[in-house]
């Protein structure tokens, strides 16, 4: 499965934003910031990667769908977007 233009730019966007994140926390790792501050940031940089993982398996999702309405061969069988899905959850 390839992702489509849209779907790509928007998760490299996201993802360029999870790096700033990251590199926010090592910053305030650095600067000993507290811990609870830290975590709250992890956390939602967690949240954010969740969120480009089920983009991807989404367009996925979209990409079959196309492909069964126009007759073709989906690009991945129903068992691995389950799977995929499955390991975001």
């Amino acid at each position: 499965m390839c992702l489509d233009d849209e779907c790509r730019r928007e998760v490299i966007t996201r993802l360029r934003r999870v790096q700033g994140q990251v590199a926010g926390i090592v910053t305030m790792i650095d600067e000993g910031r507290g811990c609870g501050d830290v975590v709250t940031q992890l956390a939602a940089v967690s949240r954010a990667l969740d969120r480009v993982g089920f983009k991807v398996v989404a367009n996925g999702l979209q990409q079959c769908a196309a492909a069964e309405g126009r007759g073709e061969k989906p690009p991945m069988s129903a068992e691995q977007l389950e799977k995929l899905f499955l390991a975001l959850a």
